[in-house]
């Protein structure tokens, strides 16, 4: 590692089978950081589903390194970060996930090299995954810092243990000029999906897992459509869940009303023309398309969770529910319909608060004056990382 405290070289280890938020956050860090830092990536390839974002990474100018092993296979793949991150002489690393940070801290502690993880919010999605969070909550208290991508998510890391002094709140950011223009093409196409015309289209986007809440969508969308016939819904994202919640919409009665698109690439394209964006989750770090949705001038319907009443300001960028609650949820999605003035208003002021609060900017100095703050010379390998590794291995 360089001697001096200046950090030249920001090494990122990311384990991400698709190109989604957590990604474009890393990738709109590394545009933003002043010139003469050096962001490179070390990507696990998840079964050649990590090649999307090796690939972004080098569209972007940046050096991504394929890695060559993987859980299960712990201490190789530990070896083979050190091996890189010497190579590198890296002055920092930063990991995010579970995954990245029990390798990456095994990795960083062999070379001493500062290491920072990124929190971006846990999901107990499955039992595996509760496993997994369980020992990543415990590798927290061990990591030189932990940047928490919104206050409610740094309550849930200091719950787990890590002391306040290493914990550091950096809000996730939004590339602004993605929503610059707003081609009417995408607003046909957007309308074109429903068998029978639509005068609203209301949009939630997530991957179709527990922890998104789509089950309370749809009970909400029966709701608002047993009010109002000119609504339709629309819902980006693919996941273990998807068979059940066509059943769901099924079960309701919803087919034409209530679409799943898949996974889409226009997302940007698509926003600008909704009538509001919806957000049913149960958990939360900071969500990335609530702030997209802002950024398009959109208004928000959202559950209270997580960090989402961080950028979601009730009754003036958006409308805020419990989670769990269809029928608070389905209140605001009608209150938006109803009120065209107020989502045009409330659309103005989401975007006018990204523009304050969640730029790139703001964000890369955040993380500037972290790295500011970092100490030299990192500990050994504690004797405990064998056990913890074995747990993972579980």
């Amino acid at each position: 590692m360089n001697t001096n405290k200046t950090i030249e070289t920001i090494v990122h280890l990311v384990a991400s089978p698709f190109l989604g938020g957590p990604e474009r956050q890393m990738l709109g860090l590394a545009a933003a950081l002043p010139e003469g830092s050096r962001s490179v990536f070390l990507c696990f390839m998840e079964n050649g589903k990590g090649q999307a974002f090796v690939d972004a990474v080098r569209a972007a100018g940046h050096t991504a390194i394929a890695l060559r092993y993987n859980f299960p296979h712990v201490l190789r793949s530990a070896r083979e970060v050190a091996q890189h991150l010497r190579e590198l002489n890296a002055d920092v690393l930063l990991t995010h996930n579970y995954k990245p940070n029990i390798i990456g801290y095994a990795a960083a502690r062999r070379c001493h090299v500062p290491i920072i993880a990124v929190s971006r919010g846990w999901t107990w999605a499955t039992l595996r995954v509760r496993l997994y969070e369980a020992i990543d909550r415990r590798m927290l208290r061990r990591m030189d810092r932990v940047v928490c991508v919104s206050e409610g998510q740094a309550q849930k890391v200091r719950r787990a243990g890590v002391p306040e002094e290493r914990i550091a709140v950096i809000r996730n950011a939004i590339d602004l000029s993605r929503f610059a223009r707003f081609p009417a093409e995408s607003g046909t196409a957007l309308k074109a999906m429903f068998c029978e015309p639509v005068t609203h289209v209301v949009m939630a986007v997530g991957r179709l897992s527990p922890e998104k809440g789509f089950d309370t969508l749809i009970e909400a969308a029966a709701q608002v459509c047993r009010q109002r016939e000119d609504v339709g819904f629309v819902l980006i994202g693919e996941g273990p869940l998807g068979p059940a919640l066509v059943l769901q919409v099924k079960e309701r009665k919803l087919q034409g009303r209530f679409i799943f698109a898949g996974f889409r690439k226009d997302v940007d394209a698509l926003l600008p023309h909704v009538s509001c964006l919806v957000q049913s989750s149960y958990t939360e770090g900071m969500p990335n398309v609530v702030l997209e949705a802002m950024a398009a001038s959109i208004p928000v319907v959202a559950t209270a969770v997580g960090g989402t009443p961080e950028a979601v300001i009730h009754g003036e960028t958006g409308l805020l529910a419990p989670p769990h609650d269809a029928t608070a949820l389905s209140a605001g999605i009608l209150t938006l319909l109803c009120d065209s003035v107020r989502r045009a208003d409330m659309g103005m002021a989401g975007r006018t608060r990204v523009e304050e609060q969640f730029t790139f900017e703001a964000q890369a100095a955040g993380y500037q004056q972290l790295f500011s703050q970092l100490k030299t010379g990192a500990t050994e390998v504690p004797r405990d990382i064998e056990a913890l590794v074995a747990s993972a291995r579980a």
